[in-house]
């Protein structure tokens, strides 16, 4: 038989509650800005309490980080669609991570705080190296295929996703509004920006 797990209902719902505090409050005040003790408050605990769970604010900041960024991937991966044309394989990743981004803009605002932060760990960039590589390899694909730019795979991944943080943040911010076809406007736009003729 399976080890039982030692996390009781109880203990997972406290947690969570750690977790969702400092999500938030690494979103308001950043990671150096954020106390543990302003963690606490926010869950309505004792500071020590979170020690129960977490050994340091880094081991926090980490585990939400791999939270967040492995609801990405999960997304990404799930929805993939292998046997589709490169064409379709980039509108489906573009809206799925916009579905994310959309339905949970603070971990989305998160994640590009905390992406390239020198205090993530080995396995925290393990996880975000997945996600890149995976777009990185469906990139040298369509290239192969002629139908984007013959730049380097990992520039043109950072022109489009520039593209997609920049279009989500002025979304945030209220300086645009964007609806289902906005977004499926601004994918097209990105694809035309770096694909062939041939690919168009």
């Amino acid at each position: 038989m399976p080890p039982k797990s030692t996390r009781t209902p109880q203990r997972q719902d406290r947690r969570e509650q750690i977790l969702a505090a400092a999500l938030a409050s690494f979103v308001e005040r950043g990671f150096y800005g954020t106390a543990i003790p302003q963690i606490a408050e926010a869950a309505g605990i004792a500071a020590g309490t979170i020690y129960h769970y977490f050994d340091s604010k880094e081991a926090l900041v980490n585990t939400l980080y791999r939270t967040c960024k492995a609801q990405v991937a999960q997304r990404v991966f799930t929805k993939f669609p292998h046997a589709a044309n490169a064409r379709e394989q980039f509108r489906a990743m573009w809206l799925e991570i916009f579905a994310y981004a959309m339905e949970a803009p603070t971990a989305f605002v998160f994640i590009e705080l905390h992406n390239h932060a020198s205090y993530l760990d080995d396995e925290s960039r393990a996880v975000d190296r997945s996600v890149r590589e995976f777009a990185e390899q469906m990139i040298v694909r369509a290239q192969g295929q002629g139908l984007l730019k013959p730049l380097g795979p990992k520039m043109l991944m950072e022109l489009v996703f520039g593209a997609f943080v920049g279009t989500m943040r002025a979304h945030l911010e209220r300086r645009i509004v964007l609806d289902d076809a906005a977004i499926r406007d601004a994918e097209q736009a990105c694809w035309d920006a770096v694909a062939t003729p041939a690919g168009r």
